[in-house]
């Protein structure tokens, strides 16, 4: 269980805090992802806690994200965490194109936890669609984290554009081999 840090995009706001996060094949096909904002929590705009739906566009906001992508093919999906424990996920035919709602066989298990320095959000998804997809299954890890001012920074493992792209299959450089199931 390894806990890569994130790094900020450069063209990003400048925030004085830090996120770093994991993932791990749970059993079958639910995969586990957990993400530590860690700073001053003050300063930042962390959603309020909400009832756990479905929702859109929360990288507009303060958000976690993870891409999963399997060996084979430009096919991959998108899912996306809120401190709000609101969630949603996509799927996309290639590089953002033909998005969808990612049809879940039950929607995910999304837990938080925080102090006035660290944010803790974990969250269960079962992927029961992507089970049979060739491995190994390639991991973006990404949160945008905005400030209480509207600015946004934008982390992920690796970024290799002039602007922030969290679809970019470079940066999906966490690889789960299946092994586990």
């Amino acid at each position: 269980m390894t806990l890569h840090t994130l790094r900020p995009h450069p063209h990003g706001a400048v925030l004085a805090a830090t996120v770093a996060a994991r993932v791990e094949l749970g059993h079958g096909s639910r995969l586990e992802l957990e993400y530590v904002l860690a700073g001053d929590l003050a300063q930042l705009a962390i959603p309020r806690r909400a009832r756990a739906l479905r929702a859109e566009r929360l990288w507009e906001h303060t958000c976690f994200e993870a891409f999963v992508a399997s060996a084979a093919g430009t096919r991959y999906c998108e899912l996306n965490v809120a401190p709000s424990t609101t969630w949603a996920a996509y799927a996309f035919d290639s590089y953002r194109h033909g998005m969808r709602p990612l049809d879940l066989d039950k929607p995910p298990t999304v837990q938080v936890a925080e102090t006035a320095s660290e944010l803790r959000v974990t969250a269960a998804i079962e992927l029961g669609n992507l089970v049979d997809a060739p491995w190994p299954w390639r991991i973006g890890l990404t949160a945008v984290v905005e400030d209480r001012t509207g600015g946004r920074a934008y982390y992920a493992l690796k970024h290799s554009r002039e602007k922030p792209d969290f679809h970019d299959a470079v940066s999906f450089t966490v690889l789960l081999d299946g092994s586990t199931r």
